[in-house]
């Protein structure tokens, strides 16, 4: 029988339709690995060039590294030539030298002379404020050192006899940094001076004003609720120990109506203090402003006037501490002092008995402590500019191991 020829052709358009079809999808999955294939090799460009920048970044960074350390070098040995004075000392611990120091002798001297006629507005209420100015200046002498161990990250640092005022080391002591949370040593300082220890127990109800203005600025808080009646005491010591936002704030309400009000009673405690030239604070709380800085020299002599506050020193000394309980948190909120807890197994030659840490992007980790040495001496270590948390407890312990112990031998010796 002679084939149909029109089953033919219907055979052949079938077939040519499949070969079609396959001949689609075969083109479609070569788009789609010439894609994944360009994907591929832009992908490994961007890492070439990353891990280049990479490189290219750390071989700057120990190149300034060296540098850094050979000038450090060259500055430390110029610091114990036998002919260095007080004043070479002193050029050695800030960017702008002796000139900056005697800036700062110049500022109180010349607060001395307005003393009697400002301190019905400084909020002092024992002693003048020339009394107070003249009891926090730091000096240098022909011992002073500078740091330069390479065991210090921080960038600037100072370390205080707190008995004698005299600057044992620093290192850019005179610059102008962010306090960040340090900030908060001169918070409660104000605070314990304007309300006073009678009122430690009164309550405060925390607002929804203060729990915004900490989550919109990122704050650390305690962790107060909205609408919690909490004490003073608990404040003051969420303030520190938690380096709550919403108590430092609470403090600033309690105290003054207001944080603006309460931070021209904080400026004004800067004037009596004799460092107004070059601090200026703008927020209770050490979040980053321009107008808002200090060096670390200034915050050695805040926390010095905060340790001889005897409520301050005890909220600045306490390793752990549990709010009232309330309704919210009828246990109570357990809050710690992380730096004193992580600083009291390490050797330090004393006993760290008070400190405030900080942290924003401008100033790095940063800390402010208060040692007790095995001889009886206080001393004051301020540092800024650290990487880590960690890294900043370290700092403090080389600077206290290092400059100290040479301190105490020289007496030794002589």
């Amino acid at each position: 029988m002679e084939p149909n020829l029109q089953d033919i052709n219907d055979t052949d358009e079938a077939y040519l339709a499949r070969r079609a079809r396959r001949r689609e999808r075969w083109l479609r999955e070569r788009r789609r690995r010439e894609r994944r294939r360009r994907c591929a090799i832009l992908l490994l460009g961007l890492g070439a060039v990353c891990l280049t920048a990479l490189c290219i970044r750390g071989i700057h960074q120990k190149a300034a590294g060296r540098r850094d350390r050979t000038q450090a070098e060259a500055d430390a040995a110029a610091a114990v030539m036998p002919e260095q004075t007080g004043a070479d000392a002193q050029a050695a611990l800030g960017e702008n030298g002796a000139a900056e120091a005697d800036a700062a002798g110049g500022a109180a001297q010349g607060q001395d002379a307005q003393d009697g006629a400002d301190s019905g507005q400084s909020g002092e209420q024992d002693g003048t404020e020339s009394d107070a100015a003249a009891a926090y200046q730091f000096t240098s002498d022909a011992d002073t050192k500078n740091i330069y161990s390479e065991e210090v990250i921080s960038a600037n640092a100072i370390l205080v006899n707190a008995d004698t005022d005299v600057i044992t080391a620093g290192k850019g002591a005179y610059d102008r940094i962010s306090p960040a949370s340090m900030t908060k040593v001169l918070t409660v300082l104000v605070a314990a001076e304007a309300i006073g220890e009678d009122h430690l127990d009164d309550p405060f109800t925390i607002t929804r004003e203060i729990t915004d203005y900490a989550y919109v600025n990122d704050c650390s808080s305690v962790g107060f609720s909205d609408g919690e009646t909490v004490t003073v005491r608990d404040l003051f010591y969420g303030a520190v120990l938690a380096s709550g936002g919403d108590a430092a704030v609470g403090l600033a309400d309690y105290a003054a109506g207001s944080q603006e009000a309460f931070v021209e009673l904080m400026n004004r405690k800067l004037e009596a203090l004799g460092i107004a030239d070059s601090a200026h604070f703008t927020n209770c709380v050490g979040l980053y402003d321009a107008a808002h800085y200090c060096s670390v020299y200034d915050m050695a002599v805040i926390m010095k006037a905060a340790m001889t506050n005897d409520w301050c020193r005890e909220v600045l000394s306490a390793h752990t501490y549990t709010t009232t309980p309330t309704a919210e948190h009828p246990e109570g909120i357990e809050i710690s002092n992380w730096f004193l807890r992580r600083i009291e197994d390490k050797e330090t030659g004393g006993l760290v008995v008070g400190a405030k840490t900080g942290y924003v992007v401008q100033s790095g980790n940063c800390a402010v402590s208060y040692e007790e040495y095995a001889d009886g001496t206080p001393y004051i270590c301020v540092t800024a500019g650290s990487t880590s948390a960690w890294r900043c407890i370290y700092d403090h312990v080389e600077i206290y191991n290092r400059y100290i112990g040479g301190e105490t031998q020289q007496k030794t010796e002589q």
